[in-house]
């Protein structure tokens, strides 16, 4: 059998889905100062590595092996996080297509040493590609949305992804359109 049939076969059998609840995870970091940007508070590259890392984890998670960040959306920074703030970060797979994935991530953050509740102080969504040993893209299980608000994630991740691919294919259009017009840019 040649490689192109493995692959066609592959392609073709099915695989098994997952819950949503078998990849959720939180990553927890306390800030310092050595995340801090020169107004005193975390600095939003910082914020936006523990997501990138923890929306990592559940797409190597619920894909079983290594995935890749393809694409952040809508990062949203909604209150300044504080050193001393004890950082949580909470990711799960929201939408999986053939080979890629959305992952939903919410921030939020709390004082180290009080008692109150956690706020929330960001969120965003990154899509995952899942990729072999060597890098090709494969094939990823499909989520299974366990709660209401899985299901409404699931479908608000679609829309973002429909969204996604008519903004790509509206900009390859005008790149193209203006390269026939002579254009070199």
């Amino acid at each position: 059998m040649t490689d192109q049939a493995t692959t066609a076969e592959a392609d073709t059998e099915e695989i098994p889905g997952k819950p949503i609840s078998a990849s959720r995870t939180t990553l927890s970091h306390i800030m310092t100062h050595s995340d801090t940007n020169l107004l005193g508070t975390v600095h939003g590259g910082v914020i936006m590595k523990l997501v990138d890392d923890a929306a990592g984890a559940v797409a190597g998670r619920h894909s079983g092996g290594p995935a890749v960040t393809a694409s952040m959306d809508e990062m949203a920074f909604l209150e300044p996080v504080r050193v001393g703030d004890l950082v949580h970060v909470k990711a799960q797979v929201n939408w999986t297509g053939r080979t890629s994935m959305e992952v939903g991530v919410r921030v939020l953050a709390e004082r180290w040493n009080e008692s109150t509740p956690p706020t929330q102080v960001g969120s965003a969504y990154l899509v995952f590609a899942a990729v072999d040993a060597d890098g090709k893209p494969r094939r990823v299980p499909p989520v299974i949305p366990e709660t209401d608000r899985d299901r409404r994630r699931n479908q608000e991740a679609q829309i973002r992804r429909t969204h996604r691919l008519t903004r790509r294919r509206a900009i390859m259009e005008l790149r193209a359109k203006r390269a026939a017009e002579g254009f070199d840019d």
